[in-house]
């Protein structure tokens, strides 16, 4: 069954059009990048948790996941995976854009703050990593999707989730292999590392309710502008 266009859509999507060839883009720079990253070898790819202690890796996975759906999507035209893709871009996509700023943020102040000594890329894959997916998916979400209907304070819940269930997980490693994937966090104490996530939540909610800003500024819907200066909790 055919998806109807949300009145608020920019372009058509699910298509075999443009939305098809935006996530068949998209999925392989993913896949590029996950096949580049077997192709070196570092202390962290082969420790407890492999790639997948960085940040960046599992935005990653959850921007490859969101675009296979996607894909899937436009081939099959299905609502339910249109739909499902739109869930899943919720979390991805302020997640990719955090990704991104931090990244870049922190090597403007220092790159070895963020890489390993050994693990630094050139230009493409690093921009393939750091910077690309959370560009896929801002213009999936500005272009090809219907408004998000998120609110601040369900956008702050999901962000602090996000970054505790990261924290958790880092932690974890760093129990089996006794040093952390990123430089910055062996500098931190065990308290700086609790404001650096909860700060990094509080960025991943500024994200999403920028990109309610944008979603209304592309499209020319004042509503959603307003919203989400004006009223980002949605009250």
């Amino acid at each position: 069954m055919a998806v109807r266009r949300h009145s608020l859509q920019r372009l058509s999507s699910p298509s075999r059009s443009v939305s098809m060839i935006l996530h068949t883009a998209g999925i392989a720079s993913f896949a590029w990048s996950f096949r580049f990253l077997e192709t070196i070898e570092t202390p962290v790819s082969g420790s407890f948790g492999g790639n997948y202690q960085f940040l960046t890796i599992i935005g990653l996975s959850l921007a490859l996941g969101t675009f296979v759906i996607g894909l899937l999507a436009d081939l099959t035209l299905s609502p339910a995976l249109f739909e499902a893709k739109n869930f899943l871009a919720v979390c991805s996509a302020p997640l990719e854009i955090l990704v991104s700023i931090l990244y870049w943020g922190l090597c403007a102040i220092d790159k070895s703050l963020v890489c390993p000594p050994g693990a630094e890329l050139d230009f493409l894959p690093d921009f393939s990593l750091h910077a690309a997916p959370a560009l896929f998916l801002a213009t999936d979400l500005l272009l090809l999707s219907p408004p998000w209907t998120i609110n601040g304070y369900a956008a702050m819940a999901l962000s602090q989730v996000i970054a505790f269930l990261y924290w958790f997980w880092v932690e974890y490693c760093y129990s089996h292999n006794g040093w952390y994937p990123y430089p910055i966090f062996d500098l931190f104490s065990t308290s700086q590392r609790v404001f650096l996530f909860t700060s990094s939540a509080f960025l991943m909610t500024l994200s999403t309710m920028t990109l309610k800003w944008l979603y209304g500024k592309v499209n020319g819907i004042e509503q959603f502008e307003k919203e989400a200066v004006s009223n980002p909790a949605g009250l």
